[in-house]
């Protein structure tokens, strides 16, 4: 028994000693990690600097013909020439497609022949009204006559008019069996093919123009943003670029639009941006990532937005000194974005930021620096909050 508990407490013995001198151990791995005097450890750093940081805000847009028209036939009839071709671009007043024409010919014919048959008749009326009235001034004539005369020759005057309106009715009816284009831009694939009957009740259509120069991208933001757009559009243009999923810019143009209410369903205002698109880099349909500048913040400290940690006490940064020893350094941060973040106080230009490595490091520790590949804070844009 004596023995038992002599071998319990020699156990009891050599495991405090055991902590005692893992826990020393630890502190002095502790202390000299934190004292820089351990293996330095490896981190990525970026300098800060001082650049010109463009504030934007980002959405979603759908590029939208500047004009879009679906070509419909005004009048009935076949379709006996189709003059465009499918995907080209065409000028306001190139015809189109040709209608039969001979049957609204014969409509003009038969009203222009009205009109002479019933010219004639005003003529014969006419003289009728001249003879009774010389014949009234020597008593040949009476008035009732001459009243009767003058009223006829109103009343084919009038019919003549009559007449003449029908021409001008079935001129234009003529001239709808020709269908022009009423837009310069860009034909698509035809709905209609030669030969067949058209209607103007039709609501299919006959083929759509789009004009693509200059060309539209429609997008909404939070109701938010139109204080701050309508500010910067007092300024000037509202610069917008449009970029394709991979963030390579497509091309760039100005707000056009905003509009007139907010939509009280989303709480989203809907906008419009202009771009002359000379290029076709944006076709009607297309979905686009937008980022709408709002200003450029002039000379500010900008650096990588990976430099910028979260803490307790708000963000902070770690900063390498000349010695490659760590600093903790409390942050006030402007704007940022997914690269970049502006610095309104605690860096100075030049100063190195940890924007990689950070979770293996403490204030205090020893590193070995290695430069960031690209600057992530040069001149690169920033996203309004």
């Amino acid at each position: 028994m004596r023995r038992l508990v002599l071998i319990v407490g020699l156990l009891v013995v050599g495991a405090a000693a055991i902590l005692a001198d893992t826990r020393w151990w630890g502190s002095s791995i502790s202390q000299s990690v934190a004292l820089g005097s351990g293996p330095s450890i490896p981190v990525m750093t970026d300098k800060a600097r001082r650049a010109d940081v463009p504030i934007f805000l980002t959405g979603l847009g759908t590029v939208q013909a500047f004009n879009s028209v679906l070509i419909k036939s005004r009048v009935d009839g076949q379709i006996v020439k189709i003059r465009y071709e499918e995907g080209k671009d065409v000028h306001a007043g190139d015809v189109l497609v040709e209608i039969d024409r001979a049957p609204f010919e014969a409509v003009l014919a038969q009203a222009e022949a009205n009109k002479l048959k019933d010219q004639a008749q005003l003529d014969n009326a006419r003289l009728d009204l001249a003879r009774y009235t010389n014949l009234a001034k020597t008593f040949a004539s009476t008035t009732q006559q001459v009243d009767t005369a003058r009223a006829l020759v109103a009343q084919i005057e009038a019919i003549v008019k009559a007449d003449q309106a029908l021409i001008d009715t079935a001129q234009v009816q003529l001239n709808y069996a020709t269908i022009r284009s009423p837009i310069d831009g860009r034909v698509g694939t035809r709905l209609v093919d030669a030969g067949n009957i058209v209607k103007a009740s039709d609501t299919t259509g006959i083929v759509s123009i789009n004009q693509i120069h200059p060309i539209f991208v429609g997008f909404a933001l939070p109701a938010d943003s139109l204080p701050q757009l309508r500010a910067a559009s007092r300024d000037g243009e509202v610069a917008v670029t449009a970029l394709d999923r991979d963030g390579r810019t497509l091309a760039t143009g100005v707000l056009a639009v905003i509009d007139n209410q907010i939509n009280p369903a989303t709480g989203t205002i809907s906008y419009k941006a202009k771009f002359d698109n000379a290029d076709d880099a944006l076709w009607p349909g297309q979905f686009v990532n937008l980022r709408v500048q709002l200003a450029i913040r002039r000379n500010v400290i900008a650096v990588p937005v990976t430099a910028v940690q979260q803490g307790p006490n708000g963000p902070y940064a770690f900063v390498v000194g000349d010695d490659r020893i760590v600093q903790k350094r409390s942050l006030k941060v402007g704007l940022l974005n997914k690269t970049t973040a502006i610095i309104d106080d605690g860096l100075q230009p030049g100063e190195q930021t940890v924007t990689d490595g950070q979770y293996r490091i403490q204030a205090g520790s020893k590193v070995d620096a290695t430069a960031q590949a690209a600057s992530a804070a040069d001149g690169r844009p920033a996203t309004s909050p």
